[in-house]
């Protein structure tokens, strides 16, 4: 699923919305590819795209602070997947360092910390034509937002069948993680429409390179089977 405002369109598609959090970082665009959570307004565009509030809800109070304390979250849940899919032998996953054991540590206390904080409170109130539309009970705070990420994480990480489906895509140039909930665990791809279909293409391209005839340059000599040259206007028998 893809949600977003103006040029840019976010990307929801690894299951939960901890790992729709991590992906917003460089390696979610790419390797080598940029910051997306590059200011204050592009965090307000994507927790609204990420549905954690809903449209219209002011925020008032996001400032440079909101932006580096969900930043930081990032990469606390990012290193804490790291680590599951490394203890579980992911070949795809690079050997946890020596010193990583402290820093998940870390990682997981300061998790633990913010889910603990009070979400936003839910409202339903009636909507245009009256149809019942959820809303929040105050202006949400960083804590409140913080705990929902923090929340999702902490919930994942216990659960024994999510933790089991937690995979990196397989694509050549993507660094995303998701849930794979496909029947038989078959999925290699963050996203069929996008990794894998970039796959595809890669692939086919290979094969119509590897089967396309050698072009040769005009007059140039035939090969014989036997591997000499055929001439070109061989002499006449008699």
């Amino acid at each position: 699923m893809a949600a977003g405002r103006g040029a840019y369109v976010w990307r929801f598609d690894s299951g939960r919305i901890c790992l729709d959090l991590v992906a917003t970082g460089p390696g979610g665009a790419g390797r080598g590819g940029r910051e997306q959570l590059d200011g204050p307004g592009r965090l307000a565009d994507w927790l609204t795209a990420a549905r954690l509030v809903p449209p219209g809800t002011a925020l008032t109070a996001l400032d440079t602070t909101w932006l580096t304390r969900f930043r930081e979250l990032r990469a606390d849940v990012e290193r804490l997947m790291a680590a599951q899919l490394a203890s579980c032998g992911n070949p795809v996953e690079s050997v946890v360092p020596q010193l990583g054991r402290k820093g998940e540590r870390d990682a997981l206390d300061r998790v633990n910390s913010l889910a603990a904080a009070a979400p936003p409170g839910p409202r339903a109130v009636r909507g245009e034509g009256g149809a019942l539309v959820r809303t929040l009970s105050a202006e949400p705070d960083c804590a409140g937002l913080l705990a929902v990420v923090a929340r999702d994480a902490v919930d994942l990480l216990t659960d024994p069948v999510a933790r089991a489906a937690l995979r990196r895509c397989a694509g050549g140039a993507c660094d995303r993680l998701y849930l794979d909930t496909s029947r038989g665990g078959r999925r290699r791809w963050c996203s069929g429409e996008v990794c894998g279909n970039r796959e595809r293409v890669a692939r086919h391209r290979r094969r119509t390179a590897g089967s396309a005839p050698v072009e040769r340059p005009a007059g140039a000599p035939v090969e014989r089977p036997g591997g000499a040259p055929e001439e070109k206007n061989p002499p006449a028998v008699e």
